[in-house]
C-alpha cells in the first residue's frame, strides 16, 4: 500500500510540474508577443513621424534620416487613410491588382481589429490616420503556443498510450499466469477423478450416472485445456462450426434451468472455419451463460447460426433485461459488470478468443430494454484447400 501511495504521489507530481512548465512557457510567449508588438508600435509611430518630417519639409530640413526610417520599413503591413476613411498610400501589402480596391478595403478592416491608429498631424487642421498590421514573424509568434499546446498534447497522449499499453501488457501476464497454474492446480484431482469413474465402471454402478459423471469429468478437461492456452498462440482447426457450437449447447441445456427455453437453429449441412474446439466451446457456454444471468434463469434462449458466402454468423438471443445502446462496447471491457457477485471478464475473454485468436468479430446487434439482447459472433469461412 505505501509503495502504491508513493507511486500516485511520485505521478501526481509529475503531471503538475508538466502542467506549471507548460503555463510557464505559455505565459512567456505571451509576453514576447507583447514585447514585440510594443516595438513594432514604436517603429509604426516613428514611420509616422517621419512621414510627417517629410509632409513639411523645407529647402533646410534634413531628409535623409527620415528617408531611412521609411526606406526600413519592409515587413509591416500598413494603409494610410485621411479623415474621410479614404485610402491615401498602402505598403507591404501584396495584392494580384494594385487597383483592386475590395482586397484594399478587406486588408484595412482587418487592421482597424489588429491595432489602434496612430494619427499623423500634418498641420494643426490636417491629420491623417495610419493602419497596421502585425508583421509576418509577429504572426508566426502569435501561433506559436497553440503548436506548443498540440506537441505537449501529442506527447501527452503517446505517453499514455504507452502507459495503458504497458499496464495492460502488465494484466494480460499476470492473467495468463493465474490461468496456467489453475490448470495446473485443477489438473492433480481430476486425474484422481478419472481414476475413480474407471473404478466405478467395475463395481456396477448404474450406467447413467457413470456416464453424466464422465461427461463432468470431460467438461472439466475441456476447461482444463481452455486455461493452459490462455497467453499462448492456440492451435486451430477446420472443424464444422456447426457440429462444434451444438455440442457445447446440447451440454450446458442439460444442465441450465428447467425454467429456460432452449432453441436452436442452423443449416443442415456442415459450415467449416479454422478454430480451436477448447476456446469455441468456451465462446459459446459464456455467451449462453451470460443471456441465462440476463433473464435471471427464466425465458427464451434461442442460438442461430447463418452461412453466409464468406463468413458465419452465430446469434445468441435471450428475453432477458437488455442493455443500453451506450453500453454495446463497455460490457466486453475487462471488469465491466452489472452483476453483484460478478468479475466482469466472462465476456471481456469472449471478444480476446474470437478477435484475437479466431481472428472474428463480436458484437451487439441489437438490445432493447425489458426485452432482451442479441450478441453475434462473426467468423471466416474456411474454403476447401
Amino acid at each position: 500500500m505505501y509503495f502504491t501511495d508513493k507511486r500516485n504521489i511520485t505521478r501526481w507530481f509529475i503531471i503538475s510540474a508538466s502542467f506549471f512548465i507548460v503555463v510557464l512557457i505559455v505565459w512567456n510567449t505571451y509576453n514576447f508577443f507583447q514585447i514585440f508588438k510594443n516595438e513594432e508600435r514604436v517603429r509604426m509611430e516613428l514611420w509616422a513621424t517621419a512621414q510627417k518630417t517629410l509632409a513639411n519639409a523645407n529647402e533646410y530640413t534634413d531628409v535623409e534620416l527620415p528617408f531611412q526610417v521609411i526606406s526600413k520599413n519592409n515587413t509591416i503591413p500598413m494603409i494610410v487613410t485621411d479623415t474621410t476613411n479614404r485610402i491615401i498610400n498602402f505598403d507591404n501589402i501584396e495584392l494580384s491588382d494594385s487597383n483592386d480596391t475590395i482586397a484594399l478595403q478587406g486588408y484595412l478592416n482587418q487592421m482597424k481589429s489588429e491595432n489602434q491608429p496612430i494619427k499623423m498631424e500634418l498641420s494643426a487642421q490636417n491629420y491623417q490616420l495610419v493602419y497596421y498590421g502585425n508583421s509576418p514573424l509577429l504572426n508566426k509568434l502569435k501561433y506559436y503556443p497553440i503548436a506548443l499546446l498540440l506537441i505537449i498534447f501529442l506527447f501527452g497522449a503517446v505517453v499514455y498510450n504507452f502507459y495503458r499499453a504497458t499496464k495492460m501488457a502488465s494484466q494480460n501476464k499476470l492473467w495468463a499466469g493465474m490461468a496456467k497454474e489453475t490448470a495446473h492446480q485443477i489438473g492433480t484431482p481430476l486425474s484422481s477423478l478419472i481414476g475413480w469413474v474407471e473404478i466405478l465402471k467395475t463395481e456396477n454402478v448404474d450406467e447413467d450416472i457413470v456416464d453424466e459423471i464422465e461427461k463432468d469429468v470431460g467438461r472439466l478437461q475441456t476447461i482444463t485445456d481452455r486455461f493452459s492456452k490462455i497467453g499462448s498462440e492456440p492451435i486451430l482447426e477446420r472443424l464444422d462450426v456447426i457440429a462444434e457450437t451444438q455440442m457445447s449447447f446440447e451440454y450446458l441445456k442439460s444442465r441450465a434451468s428447467k425454467q429456460v427455453k432452449f432453441s436452436f437453429e442452423a443449416p443442415d449441412y456442415p459450415v467449416f472455419a479454422n478454430i480451436n474446439p477448447a476456446l469455441h466451446s468456451w465462446t459459446i457456454e459464456n455467451l449462453v451463460k451470460n443471456a441465462i444471468d440476463a433473464m435471471k434463469g427464466k425465458g427464451e434462449l434461442h442460438v442461430e447460426i447463418e452461412d453466409l458466402p464468406n463468413q458465419i454468423h452465430i446469434k445468441v438471443t435471450d428475453t432477458g433485461k437488455g442493455i443500453p445502446k451506450n453500453q454495446f462496447q463497455k460490457i466486453f471491457e475487462p471488469g465491466f459488470t452489472t452483476k453483484k457477485r460478478g468479475w466482469g471478464l466472462g465476456l471481456s475473454l469472449t471478444k480476446r478468443i474470437v478477435e484475437d485468436y479466431h481472428k472474428g468479430k463480436i458484437k451487439v446487434v441489437h438490445s432493447e430494454i425489458g426485452k432482451g439482447t442479441t450478441i453475434q459472433v462473426s467468423l471466416t469461412k474456411s474454403q476447401i484447400q
